[in-house]
């Protein structure tokens, strides 16, 4: 490794390309081609489940899709047992969906499918060392994310 300065831009660069090869990898190796749902659907589970419960405007929305769309994809979470709707206590006019059980079990599934192919690649691949210092560049890039810039 050269002892030459990198400059922010090229590290930007590294860093970005091989975060997005990481996730790209942890999509293959944690699949979920024995589930109905695709990704959209799991995206929004998820976000029910951390969000807690809200309308489908609102999360069409937050998704980025048209309300047909969100429409489509929780018919879909609703039929599969994953979402239940009920009136808003507060707001009769409004529909709230909320996670069920079985949702957040699923949503609970794949991050640790992903975290356990992570942890066995680090161990099977990297030496010691290098563990380590992937936990330090962890930390770092985690003041990164919560930096005011």
């Amino acid at each position: 490794m050269s002892s030459e300065p990198v400059s922010p831009e090229a590290t930007a660069v590294e860093l970005m390309r091989a975060m997005t090869r990481l996730r790209a990898r942890l999509r293959t190796e944690a699949p979920i081609d024995d589930l109905p749902w695709n990704w959209s659907h799991l995206t929004t589970l998820h976000r029910i489940v951390q969000d807690g419960p809200t309308t489908a405007s609102e999360l069409a929305q937050a998704e980025h899709v048209r309300r047909q769309s969100m429409a489509e994809t929780l018919a879909a979470l609703r039929e599969g047992g994953l979402v239940t709707t009920a009136k808003d206590p507060d707001d009769g006019r409004k529909t709230l969906v909320s996670a069920t059980q079985a949702g957040r079990v699923l949503c609970e599934r794949i991050p640790a499918a992903r975290e356990a192919w992570l942890s066995e690649a680090m161990r099977s691949t990297l030496r010691a060392e290098e563990r380590r210092t992937l936990h330090r560049a962890a930390e770092i890039m985690n003041r990164l994310a919560d930096s005011d810039r």
